[in-house]
C-alpha cells in the first residue's frame, strides 16, 4: 500500500485525508444543487457517500482528500490511480484522475486552483504517476480555467460525450499533463 500524500499546504489551504466528522458537510455541498449544475452525477445516496470517503485510508489507489482553510472545509479533492487502458506490458499505478468540489460560498477564491495544483503534486511528487488526466462539463469555463492555471493541456472536446442526469448529453472536455511537464514547471509561478 502506498503511503498516504496527505497532509499538504497549498497557498492557504491544508489538504488532509477526511475525518468522519467531515462526512456530513462534504455531502452537504456535494449534493448542493449550485455545486451539481456541471456534475455529471447531481446528487449522491449518503450512506454510499460515506462508505466511499470512510473506506480512502485503506484504499491504494483512492487518495482523494479535503480542503480546508483556518480549521473550515472548503472543498473536496479527488485522486484515484488507475491502470490505463489495459495494454499488455504497461507499467502499473502510472496514471492518476484528479478532480475537486468546492463549497458555493469559497468558489471564486482560488480554492479550486490551489486545490488542483495540491492534487498534481501530490500525483507526482509524492505518488510517482507518470500522467495524470482531468475532466470537466464544456460548458464550465470556471473549471477549464483551474485545470489549464495548474498546467494541464486539453486533449478532448468531446461533443455529447456525457450523460448528465438533468440536461441529457453534454459536452465535455478532457485535460492531461505527464510527469515531466510538471516538473518543467515546477518551481515557476502557477498562478
Amino acid at each position: 500500500m502506498m503511503p498516504s500524500p496527505w497532509p499538504m499546504r497549498v497557498g492557504a489551504l491544508l489538504l488532509r485525508e477526511a475525518r468522519e466528522s467531515d462526512i456530513e458537510q462534504l455531502l452537504s455541498f456535494r449534493n448542493d444543487p449550485a455545486v451539481n449544475r456541471f456534475m455529471l452525477r447531481t446528487s449522491v445516496e449518503p450512506e454510499a457517500f460515506r462508505r466511499e470517503w470512510l473506506a480512502v485510508p485503506t484504499s491504494d489507489t483512492d487518495f482523494s482528500c479535503v480542503a480546508e482553510v483556518d480549521g473550515t472545509v472548503v472543498a473536496m479533492g479527488f485522486l484515484d490511480i488507475g491502470d490505463g487502458m489495459g495494454q499488455p506490458g504497461m507499467p502499473e499505478r502510472t496514471e492518476g484522475l484528479i478532480g475537486y468540489i468546492v463549497e458555493p460560498g469559497s468558489a471564486g477564491k482560488g480554492v479550486a486552483s490551489e486545490l488542483a495544483v495540491g492534487l498534481l503534486t501530490a500525483a507526482f511528487d509524492r505518488l510517482g504517476l507518470r500522467r495524470v488526466t482531468a475532466g470537466c462539463n464544456a460548458h464550465n469555463p470556471a473549471s477549464a480555467r483551474v485545470l489549464e492555471k495548474a498546467g494541464m493541456r486539453r486533449e478532448q472536446h468531446g461533443i455529447e460525450d456525457s450523460w448528465h442526469a438533468e440536461l441529457g448529453w453534454v459536452d465535455g472536455y478532457q485535460y492531461a499533463i505527464l510527469a515531466r511537464e510538471w516538473q518543467a514547471m515546477n518551481g515557476s509561478a502557477r498562478f
